[in-house]
């Protein structure tokens, strides 16, 4: 078994850590947030999205925040945008990176965007294209990778369903998220197994919530498997509005304290991303979700 020398590590807490906060973040949180983060040395940040602000007004400040970033040579700036609206807006603010997004489970796909999988992929499919002909990067996330809150396990055959219409529309890197934290070892890597009857190795990363507390033991099954690109959340931000009781994504700082520990290189400060954890986790007037900030943190202090 040969797992990955490096990692690389897309940090999605500004967008999908902040969304669900019921109480307004400043901008100028979020950018100190965006600065932070960079400063700690992330190199793949998905900052905003554009929706509604009817459905989340948490982003609708997306243009205040994309302007206002000092942006880094090497970064990559990724934003969510669900339809042409919303790229054509979020076009104005020069992204590398668009995420479109799917889930495997058919249920999932009716309550969170009133829509078949199939049709989903179909409303996708002019904003792939748009973007693509403007030479912007684009990434797919498969939500419910292997549970649903309405439908329970997933099969790995929904997930290479999903893989092979996202690949017939032009996404060309795919995201495996455990969206509840569900996911045991074995079955998280039946999922990427899936997606890989689709995508190469390289196209391929990890989204893993902490739930039922698998998120680090499913990072290390994907390990296994060479997956060497995962999504993660400093100090743990966000959750799943759809699912009752989920918690986080896995903290940026836990899968960087692993895999320092492990010899992989991942180009992250450890101490300054757990300074990004704390400042984010103050402004939002709790502690943070991560046990490693949370033990480092107690350390310095004690």
């Amino acid at each position: 078994m040969t797992l990955p020398t490096r990692v690389k590590i897309v940090d999605v807490g500004p967008r999908d850590g902040l969304q669900n906060e019921k109480q307004p973040v400043p901008a100028a949180v979020k950018i100190e947030l965006v600065q932070r983060l960079q400063s700690a040395g992330l190199t793949e940040i998905e900052v905003t999205s554009y929706v509604s602000p009817k459905w989340v007004p948490q982003m609708a400040d997306n243009h205040e925040v994309m302007s206002g970033i000092q942006r880094q040579p090497g970064v990559r700036y990724s934003v969510l945008t669900p339809n042409m609206k919303g790229f054509e807006a979020a076009l104005a603010d020069r992204p590398d990176e668009i995420v479109v997004f799917g889930a495997a489970s058919e249920a999932f796909s009716q309550k969170n965007i009133n829509c078949s999988i199939a049709e989903s992929i179909e409303r996708f499919a002019p904003v792939v294209e748009a973007a693509r002909a403007k030479g912007i990067y684009v990434r797919g996330a498969m939500s419910c990778a292997v549970g649903c809150p309405y439908e329970g396990e997933i099969a790995p055959e929904r997930v290479a369903y999903l893989a092979g219409l996202m690949k017939g529309i032009g996404v060309q890197h795919v995201g495996v998220a455990d969206t509840i934290g569900v996911g045991t070892p074995r079955k998280v890597q039946a999922a990427i197994e899936a997606a890989l009857q689709h995508y190469e190795l390289n196209d391929v990363s990890g989204h893993f919530h902490d739930t039922y507390g698998q998120a680090l033991a499913n990072t290390l099954a994907a390990l296994e498997l060479g997956v060497w690109q995962y999504d993660t959340s400093v100090a743990g931000l966000g959750g799943c509005p759809y699912a009752k009781g989920a918690t986080g994504n896995v903290a940026t700082e836990d899968v960087v304290y692993m895999l320092q520990g492990m010899g992989i290189d991942t180009g992250i400060d450890l101490n300054k991303l757990v300074d990004a954890g704390a400042y984010i986790s103050a402004q939002l007037g709790r502690k943070s979700g991560s046990r490693v900030a949370t033990a480092l943190l107690a350390k310095c202090a004690g």
